[in-house]
């Protein structure tokens, strides 16, 4: 369903958009929390560890495909908002045919490349294999990961974000039996859930691409629309690369503090990789009170209306603030209890370390927010370029604290990476936004 977020209360509007993001979020989380619990209730800890240690450089990569299709379809938004159809369907072409140049581009690289890069990163010897075989098998199936993510990005750019969580729960369910099965039945290691992770991410890239071909009649092509038209590529480069750069340019960043994580030993590994799933698990909501800023505050750019765009990103920031402090309060309390999920054991050592990284996570939510929540809002005014310094800021602080901080302070420095990243982040994405509102206000008072 089509939905216009240009007229009506941006609170009401952003919340009502929001919870279906948040639940999307939280069935893609699915994906890899299933992953996580099955091999490490199942699989023991060296396999959960190898899975683990391939985060960040799954993040780097899937997260630039993520980001790409993210910007793709800000200037879909913004011809919704400003009722240029012709332009919208055009829009929707040219980023049909980038995403397949990309993602054959991207997998031949990774598939050949990741295993260097484990090296690079001192993935410890006894999970390398694990590592490689995981990460390999999620990135042969990059395609998938763009389909699903390009189609879904579109249908949300049209105010729709209800429809593709309804189909990332039905994969979610169908990756959760696949995962039991290729690991009871087949007898599978890790490359069982990888397996179940691309397979579901296919089925429901395609299932929503055949709902948004017979239900969304503005996006009915003629052959003409189909042409790719140097202009609209230009713009979708323009917006789609700087935000998919912004993620891999963070991960580096992410890279970093692995790569002294992996030098701590297995236990800390072990310790992270099950903080760090819950931390993707807990901060969902903050994710998608930011996400949704991006197609809000295109389609109010289309329109015109700067000031509505303002009152939209105060709304979800101070709602991001208040959700911060009520998941600090939950984590305090359960947190080594649900770092248990996780792990095949009860190893108060490892229990430690997962709880005090979770802790210093949880406890910067109120920055993340303002990463999240501003960003998107300069992403989807038409500036995705700042979103490369913003990733520049994280990655220095993280560098900084993997290289620095670690050796200062030990496993303290690793937990105080990311809030110290997004500290960094918000420093300069809050004076940005004022600078790109005032840019785009000088041709409206003219």
């Amino acid at each position: 369903m089509i939905k216009d977020m240009t007229k009506g209360s941006p609170l009401k509007l952003i919340i009502s958009f929001a919870i279906p993001m948040f639940l999307g979020i939280l069935f893609q989380q699915f994906y890899s929390m299933v992953d996580t619990i099955i091999v490490g209730q199942f699989l023991g800890v060296g396999p959960l560890a190898g899975v683990g240690s391939t985060s960040s450089l799954n993040f780097m990569v899937i997260g630039f495909c993520t980001g790409v299709c993210s910007g793709f379809a800000i200037p879909v938004a913004q011809m919704f908002g400003a009722r240029n159809e012709e332009d919208l369907r055009r829009f929707v072409a040219s980023s049909a045919w980038l995403c397949v140049i990309f993602s054959l581009i991207l997998t031949v690289v990774t598939a050949l490349c990741c295993r260097k890069i484990l090296e690079i990163m001192n993935t410890p010897e006894d999970i390398f294999e694990y590592a490689y075989i995981y990460i390999l098998i999620i990135f042969l199936g990059i395609p998938f990961t763009f389909l699903y993510n390009i189609v879904a990005a579109i249908i949300r750019s049209l105010g729709d974000s209800r429809t593709p969580v309804i189909f990332l729960a039905l994969a979610s369910l169908i990756n959760i039996v696949l995962d039991i099965a290729f690991i009871w039945l087949f007898s599978m290691n890790v490359e069982g859930p990888a397996l179940a992770t691309v397979i579901s991410q296919a089925i429901s890239g395609f299932v929503c691409l055949l709902y948004m071909r017979k239900k969304f009649t503005i996006l009915k092509m003629s052959k003409d629309d189909w042409r790719m038209r140097s202009h609209h590529v230009k713009i979708l480069c323009k917006m789609g690369i700087p935000m998919g750069l912004q993620y891999s340019v963070t991960a580096i960043g992410t890279l970093v503090i692995q790569a002294a994580v992996n030098s701590l030993g297995t236990a800390v590994v072990a310790g992270v990789t099950a903080a760090q799933r819950l931390n993707s698990f807990i901060s969902c909501p903050v994710e998608a009170l930011g996400q949704t800023m991006a197609p809000y505050s295109g389609q109010n750019c289309g329109a015109g209306d700067l000031k509505r765009v303002g009152r939209g990103l105060l709304a979800s920031s101070l709602s991001g603030f208040v959700v911060s402090g009520i998941l600090l309060v939950i984590v305090a309390i359960t947190g080594r209890s649900l770092s248990l999920i996780f792990l095949d054991s009860s190893d108060p050592v490892i229990l430690d370390y997962s709880y005090q990284f979770l802790m210093f996570s949880c406890g910067g939510y109120c920055l993340l927010t303002l990463v999240n929540t501003v960003r998107f809002t300069i992403q989807g005014m038409g500036f995705s370029g700042l979103a490369i310094t913003a990733g520049v800021m994280e990655m220095a602080a993280r560098t900084f604290a993997g290289l620095c901080l670690v050796s200062w302070l030990g496993f303290t420095g690793i937990c105080m990476a990311h809030p110290l990243a997004w500290l960094c982040a918000d420093i300069f994405l809050i004076p940005a936004f004022f600078f790109c509102k005032k840019k785009l206000s000088k041709p409206v008072r003219a």
